[in-house]
């Protein structure tokens, strides 16, 4: 399996759903650097009552509750991306 790439986790002092995404994504074993909305006006503004939001780059991934069955779909989608063209399922 490829590895997963690392993402971002927005998150908030005291969100009970950022408590569950960032349990979640350690028990699928994703990657997560987690940044807290409050210590910059710019994320703030952008996803301040949104969090939490799973982002990869500038890309969101997800937003709100990040339940197990969800971030495994987004697991398995992340994985597919990563894994190079073969013959017989070319890009296109």
């Amino acid at each position: 399996m490829s590895p997963l790439p690392l993402l971002t986790l927005y998150t908030r002092t005291g969100c009970h759903l950022c408590e569950q995404a960032q349990a979640n994504l350690a028990r699928l074993e994703f990657r997560v650097q987690l940044l807290d909305v409050d210590t910059s006006a710019e994320w703030r503004r952008q996803y301040g009552d949104d969090v939490p939001v799973l982002a990869l780059g500038e890309r969101v991934l997800a937003r709100g509750v990040l339940s197990p069955g969800r971030l495994s779909m987004i697991k398995l989608q992340l994985l597919r991306a990563a894994e190079p063209p073969t013959p017989e399922h070319p890009e296109g």
